[in-house]
């Protein structure tokens, strides 16, 4: 797993990025919950989601968010968390030129950082949202969210509560030309620990797979 250090807005960030043989290999990004309760990098879910994709095909970038690891900088309540998360598609993108399909992913915080890049991005083909905060942070930004994607949460979550999360849902799913597919793991908390991360991943992979074969966005 090469270690890499790539510039963002505010120093240096630490990312790990799995590069496959494939140069048209799709590629996605993969972000993580709040750096100021812990998150990084390599958090399991943020690790599971990266390896997920890997084996999917996808080349594949997980970084730490300024102020993290080794990442320069300070947090800076999303705003600069977002420009990382450019710059880091950024990094990706231009080892990776020929590239057919762009999706990211996130986990918590990283959701709610990545929702947004995806309103900045219309590269962007599809996402993956685990536990999306939906109580904690706006997401009305999302009009109209401009590609389909899976929101995934565990009906035993008490960091981000599911009714939030089905709110959001049901906003997003009035909007036209996109398809929001909402995925509801029963008994799992935030983190999908024990048995659910098997759960997490499997769904994951099950759709992105599946949206892969299909030329809609």
């Amino acid at each position: 797993m090469p270690e890499v250090i790539f510039p963002g807005p505010e120093g240096r960030l630490e990312g790990r990025y799995h590069p496959q043989k494939e140069k048209d290999a799709p590629i996605a990004i993969v972000l993580h919950p709040h750096p100021q309760f812990g998150g990084t990098m390599n958090n399991k879910v943020v690790y599971n989601l990266h390896y997920a994709f890997y084996n999917m095909g996808f080349t594949v970038l997980r970084f730490n968010f300024r102020g993290v690891g080794r990442s320069q900088g300070e947090y800076d309540q999303g705003i600069g968390e977002l420009s990382d998360a450019a710059s880091a598609l950024d990094y990706l993108q231009s080892m990776n030129n020929n590239s057919k399909h762009c999706w990211v992913a996130g986990f918590s915080f990283g959701a709610w950082i990545g929702m947004q890049l995806l309103m900045r991005r219309p590269e962007i083909t599809g996402f993956i949202s685990v536990s999306p905060p939906a109580n904690m942070y706006d997401f009305s930004f999302l009009a109209p969210c401009p590609s389909s994607g899976l929101i995934i949460n565990g009906t035993s979550d008490r960091v981000a509560p599911p009714s939030d999360t089905q709110t959001l849902v049901e906003k997003l799913h009035e909007q036209k030309g996109i398809t929001i597919t909402h995925q509801q793991v029963d008994s799992a908390d935030h983190f999908f620990q024990g048995e659910h991360m098997d759960t997490l991943t499997g769904s994951v992979t099950d759709y992105v797979k599946r949206r892969l074969t299909e030329t809609t966005r």
